[in-house]
């Protein structure tokens, strides 16, 4: 079908049911002569007509005219339209064009991104734009100058590449690296006008350190800028700041990180860094406290008297707890024992020796072989028990800083001469003599398992000492172990019994023998080592005389 203006138009479907409306871009139908005399048609007079609505998009429809604003990226719909698909409706020249809208000029961008590769995906591989921050006023006054009159050019190690286009007087302010390379450039600081000339840094380790490092160059608050990066950023600036002869960034870094915690890896990365640079004593002062010690070191004295705390806590949970900590410091495998000399002895077993008499004081009480203190009796809020508890944990915790620092061959001695409290096992309560067992099994466990390197002498006269008593509290033992691994126990001291010399293990294993059968299970079961006793005592001299 053509139309009077000799287009052809779209042939109609037969058969389409309702109506469609018109697609034009205000989304109605328009009102034309036709659509007045249909009966659907109903005209309102009273009513004004209603504005249309803007169309949807800024582009300019098939249906409007041109107009000048088109060359400007700006397009408007004319008034001036075809209302009807079928006719050409006249103009209504009673209905001016508004005026075009203007663009304002666009004031100057201080920080601009531009792609250098389109094909690369590298955040780093484009150009930057950088100026000084400046207020409205100064901007204004600096409409028509160049800022931007340096192009420095930085490429990594690996391959990667940032251009930055940045504002040369406040580069070379900022830093004496970059104002000797412009000036051997022949690029003139102060001609803000010239051509700009362009620089080039290769090999850099990190590029993503040394953008952070010029943007810093140009941030008013470097605070607040270093605080978005954070403190692993900071020291890698700080040390492009080094590099580049950045005064005003190594006093901020320096600054900045003093205030903060830091991790170990930045502590390790800080102390490398500062031993390969001179820094002003003045400014990294507070910095170095934090790093070297300010004074002799007392390492020693304070592992002790960090023990000696331990011992005399009253809090057997924190005490516990306290424990662990200190164990792992002095650990040969921590990082924080770098002294090879170890803990002071002597003070070690003083704090061994106050527990033992605080342990002969206890028993004392508790056998009643002397006359106590009321007053101390009231004022003291734990039982004995616990109290003789403590004392033995403190024993056998010192015992056991003592076999990591091969120190304790003097603590078996200690124990084995303690006749006092030998005499005073055979009257005290089991429920309280039996602790004194616990310490013996320490000392029989690590003789037994090689870790206590003792004299013959030594071996037997502790055993000599403790065996008896650790028959009788063996049973209470099972009953109340408190942590000690009983197995491990039985097969010790069985170990421990055949370092000595034949004729000592036959004493010691008679004596087993007689008290096994007559308490059984109650005892440890020392089969083994008196069947190896045996064998070496017996059956090998039955064969030599063969």
């Amino acid at each position: 079908m053509v139309d009077p203006g000799g287009r052809r138009s779209a042939p109609r479907r037969k058969n389409s049911g309702l109506r469609r409306a018109w697609c034009c871009p205000f989304g109605a139908a328009p009102r034309s002569p036709d659509l007045r005399n249909s009966p659907h048609y109903q005209h309102h007079p009273s009513k004004p007509p209603q504005k249309l609505p803007p169309p949807p998009y800024s582009g300019g429809s098939f249906h409007s005219s041109p107009s000048p604003s088109s060359k400007r990226g700006i397009s408007i719909i004319d008034p001036r339209r075809i209302l009807s698909p079928d006719r050409v409706s006249p103009i209504d020249s009673d209905a001016p064009l508004g005026p075009l809208p203007e663009i304002a000029d666009c004031a100057s961008i201080t920080t601009v991104a531009v792609e250098s590769e389109p094909e690369s995906l590298d955040p780093l591989s484009k150009e930057i734009a950088l100026v000084p921050e400046r207020s409205a006023a100064e901007d204004g006054a600096c409409l028509g100058e160049r800022a931007l009159d340096l192009r420095l050019s930085l490429k990594g190690k690996d391959g990667r590449c940032l251009v930055l286009e940045l504002d040369s007087e406040a580069l070379c302010e900022s830093s004496a690296f970059f104002a000797s390379m412009v000036l051997k450039s022949g690029q003139k600081v102060s001609d803000a006008l010239a051509d700009g000339r362009k620089i080039e840094l290769t090999g850099i380790e990190d590029l993503g350190a040394f953008r952070g490092t010029i943007e810093l160059m140009y941030e008013k608050d470097a605070m607040r800028c270093l605080m978005k990066v954070g403190v692993s950023r900071a020291i890698d600036i700080l040390e492009v700041s080094f590099t580049i002869m950045f005064d005003r960034g190594v006093a901020s870094c320096l600054k900045y990180i003093e205030a903060v915690p830091w991790s170990a890896s930045d502590e390790e990365k800080l102390k490398s860094l500062l031993a390969r640079y001179t820094i002003d004593e003045a400014i990294s002062e507070d910095l170095l406290a934090r790093l070297v010690p300010q004074g002799p070191k007392h390492s020693e004295n304070l592992a002790v008297h960090l023990i000696q705390s331990i011992a005399n806590g009253v809090n057997s949970n924190a005490r516990k707890e306290m424990q662990s900590l200190v164990n792992g410091l002095l650990s040969e495998s921590s990082v924080y024992q770098k002294d090879p000399a170890g803990l002071n002895k002597e003070k070690l077993y003083h704090i061994c020796q106050s527990c033992l008499n605080s342990l002969a004081e206890l028993f004392e009480e508790a056998s009643n072989s002397s006359p106590v203190n009321q007053m101390t009796i009231a004022k003291e809020t734990k039982p004995l028990i616990e109290r003789v508890c403590k004392q033995v944990e403190n024993l056998n915790w010192l015992l056991e800083i003592l076999v990591d620092k091969q120190m304790a061959e003097d603590f078996v001695c200690l124990w084995a001469s303690q006749e006092g409290l030998i005499r005073m096992h055979e009257t005290a309560s089991p429920m309280v003599r039996y602790e004194l067992s616990r310490i013996s099994a320490f000392v029989f466990i690590g003789l037994g398992r090689g870790r206590l390197q003792c004299r013959g002498e030594i071996r037997f006269s502790v055993l000599r000492a403790w065996f008896g008593p650790m028959l009788e509290d063996f049973g209470w033992l099972l009953r109340c172990s408190k942590g000690l691994d009983m197995r491990m126990l039985e097969e010790s001291l069985g170990q421990a019994l055949l370092t000595l010399p034949l004729k000592q293990q036959q004493s010691f294993f008679e004596e087993w023998f007689q008290y096994f059968v007559a308490h059984g299970t109650n005892c440890p079961n020392l089969s083994r080592a008196f069947q190896v006793w045996w064998r070496r005592s017996f059956l090998r001299s039955s064969e030599a005389h063969c």
